[in-house]
């Protein structure tokens, strides 16, 4: 990627941006189909955005699930072996007509004026990185329930610390930025396939001097269905993806790795009976400990792992 590129000047507010909007998908059929049929009730004007599938390497065709939308959306799809969400979103981008690229995933559920959203913002800010607010869209599933929780709780601890700054990180899934801006950074980094991309693209945004705007307004619905043991499978990949990350990082600033203080931990695993007292939510306090647990195992899993890895690559 060409990280020389000048910087984009503003768009002018009379005329709608253009839009890719890059969704990556892997073997999820059926919720790309969801997907792709909520973008037909995007408000914004159709001439003025194109969508992007990347199929990351899924084991059926998906060209019947595209077809049924293309009468009514600009789309293409683009195929890839396996590498990741990552590098399917920097393929998809590398592809892109638009000046500007909306992130979301194939088990998303963009509300009708997403875009027109996100597009008000970069108007305002167009070297900006912005991120909506995303819904569990599975409220009776207490892991997706407590999936989408944890986010929460880390915008929340985030924005409160720093209230005049902006937010540290946006998931992939409910994002928008200039196309060039996003190229000058250097995309997603693909050595990241397990998880955590999104975090560590956020953390070289900002130390490259670009903004990151926090819209609320900008709202999709995440039908992750999980179950007890894809919850765990779920955080403890996302604790080997920390341990990439905090390396990265370190790495970057030539300091130590960071952990947040012990404040951190203790306000997450009250933060569900913080919003509203009941089973429900003590259940999901419980479910926070597990997701903790998973993750702690993951990051030294992982660690253990590139400990060993030059020995193994040295062995005859």
């Amino acid at each position: 990627m060409n990280l020389d590129s000048p910087s984009l000047s503003s768009p002018s507010p009379f005329s709608p941006l253009t839009f890719s909007i890059v969704i990556p998908t892997y073997n999820r059929p059926r919720q790309l189909a969801a997907c792709l049929e909520s973008l037909k009730a995007l408000d914004y004007p159709r001439d003025r955005f194109e969508v992007v599938v990347v199929d990351d390497g899924s084991e059926t065709d998906l060209s019947s699930v595209v077809a049924p939308v293309s009468d009514d959306l600009d789309i293409r799809l683009i195929k890839q072996p396996n590498a990741g969400p990552g590098a399917a979103r920097n393929h998809g981008v590398s592809c892109a007509k638009g000046d500007y690229i909306a992130f979301t995933d194939d088990d998303c559920i963009p509300h009708p004026d997403w875009l027109s959203n996100i597009a008000s913002h970069l108007q305002k800010t167009p070297d900006g990185l912005v991120g909506g607010h995303t819904l569990n869209a599975l409220s009776h599933n207490p892991y997706s329930a407590a999936s989408q929780q944890l986010i929460d709780y880390l915008y929340s601890y985030f924005h409160d610390r720093h209230p005049q700054k902006s937010i540290r990180f946006f998931t992939s899934n409910n994002m928008g930025m200039a196309k060039q801006t996003f190229l000058t950074v250097g995309g997603f980094d693909t050595k990241l396939r397990i998880a955590s991309e999104d975090r560590e693209l956020c953390d070289r945004w900002l130390q490259r001097g670009y903004p990151m705007v926090y819209a609320p307004e900008v709202k999709i619905s995440h039908a992750h269905d999980l179950s007890l043991r894809s919850f765990w499978k779920q955080h403890f990949s996302y604790g080997r993806g920390a341990f990439y990350f905090h390396t990265a990082r370190a790495s970057r600033a030539e300091s130590k790795i960071k952990v947040e203080p012990l404040s951190f931990y203790l306000g997450l695993l009250t933060y569900p009976i913080r919003q509203r007292l009941g089973i429900f939510q003590i259940v999901l306090s419980g479910l926070f400990l597990v997701s903790q647990v998973a993750m702690t195992v993951g990051f030294f899993w992982e660690k253990s792992r590139q400990s060993v890895a030059p020995t193994e690559a040295a062995t005859p």
